[in-house]
Parts: structure tokens; sequence; C-alpha cells
């Protein structure tokens, strides 16, 4: 049976709303239907876990390597619909999970999963993407963002465009995830500040037909720049006519 964790570096199709398909290359043995799938882009945002994390779905691992800090699958991973435990370890070899949920996968859809947390304390914050409602034909750029801040301040997050358009300018409580927002390509300058330990901006560059998440993560008033505050993004994939 073909891994059904196997990567698929995945275009966003559109078609009137830009709705989504997915479709495995897998046929059933009995009919030769086509197997719909979900879509699944994994995050870690864990700080303090230095060897990294593995995620395992029902106690399958979806990747042969840890994912290390402010890493991710690169690409959405194919699962078949249904519900799911979701759990992370940390790669030192600690048999016990660090986090554990259920999740629901519908067909058709792409969802994402971030691992959170520091010092003892970690989650699982799992996201439907939005694709379905954004467009491939009008010329703009999508982005969102995770707080994935561990602090119980509510630190303001905002996005202003180079013609001075306002994306996003709202506080955001800790593991908090936006809607992909349209925004024109070019230039963006993306900050998050509590007016105390919490206190970042990166201007970063989005081409048109692309969508983005916006990574707010790091340890406040950490002295190690590596797990400091920080705005890393990526690019979660390119919508196609």
């Amino acid at each position: 049976m073909k891994n059904m964790f196997s990567s698929m570096r995945m275009g966003l199709a559109a078609a009137g709303l830009a709705l989504l398909l997915f479709s495995s290359c897998r046929k059933n043995d009995n009919d030769n239907a086509t197997q719909q799938v979900s879509g699944l882009m994994v995050f870690n945002l864990v700080a303090d876990k230095a060897a990294g994390i593995g995620v395992t779905l029902n106690s399958n691992s979806i990747s042969n390597v840890p994912y290390s800090y402010a890493g991710y699958s690169g690409a959405y991973l194919s699962v078949y619909p249904g519900s799911y435990t979701v759990q992370a370890y940390d790669a030192n070899g600690n048999p016990s999970p660090i986090t554990s949920t259920s999740n629901g996968f519908m067909p058709n859809k792409y969802y994402s999963l971030y691992v959170t947390g520091a010092n003892g304390v970690y989650g699982n914050v799992f996201s439907e993407d939005n694709y379905d409602s954004l467009s491939s034909t009008n010329g703009q750029a999508y982005i969102r963002y995770i707080n994935a801040i561990p602090d119980s301040s509510d630190p303001r997050v905002t996005i202003t465009a180079a013609n001075g358009t306002i994306v996003a300018n709202s506080t955001a409580s800790y593991q908090a995830v936006s809607q992909f927002t349209q925004v024109a390509p070019g230039q963006v300058t993306i900050a998050v500040n509590n007016d105390s330990n919490i206190q970042s901006n990166r201007t970063i560059t989005l081409e048109a037909q692309k969508a983005y998440t916006v990574l707010l993560i790091g340890i406040p008033g950490s002295t190690d720049a590596a797990k400091a505050v920080q705005i890393k993004y990526v690019e979660n994939g390119k919508l196609t006519p």
C-alpha cells in the first residue's frame, strides 16, 4: 500500500472560487476509483528542544528525520480523511509524547499543525487553511500569522504593505492563528510588540499568487539569539489557474 504521508508539493488549484481538490496516486484495487486525500503542513515552533521533534498520526511517523526548531514539512503531506491521534515527541529519544490531541481531516481540505510551547508546557495548534476562499486571478498575494511566542501578554501584531495598506493591526493571544488576507505583491513590514519583552520587526517581499505564513516565535527574554523572539515566514504554496 502506498505511504499515505508521501510529500505532495501542491499548487493551489483555482476553479471559480479556487476550490482545492486533492487526489492521491493510489487507486482502489476493486474499482480503480481515485482516493481523495487531505493536506497537512507541519511546523515545529518549540524553541527548547535542541534535538528537534518528531510527529506521529495514529503512532505512524510522518517524517524520517526530526523537525528542527522553526522547521516545517516543506510541503503539504497527503493524509487520508478521518480522525487521528496527533502526537509530538522530543527527538532526544524520550518515548513519552510532549503533545497529544485528536484531530479530524476532511477530504479535499488543507490543514496546518503547529507544535508550540516551552519550559515543559507544549501544545498542538491545528488550523484549517482557508485556501478555498482565495482567488488566483486577482494578482494579489496572501499572508497570515501565528503567534507562537509563549507569553501571557497579548502583543500587537501589525503587517503593513509598502503602499501603506494596513493588512493586520490587532493584539494576538498566544497560539492565535489569523486567516489569510490578500495584499499587494511587494514588500510588507511585520512587527510584534508588547512594549516590554516582545519586540521584533522584519520586512519581507511577497510574490503574486502565493500564500505565506508568518511565524512569530521565540522565548521572551532569552539571551540565546537562536531562541530569542524573532519573525520567520514560509511559503505555503502558489495559486495556479
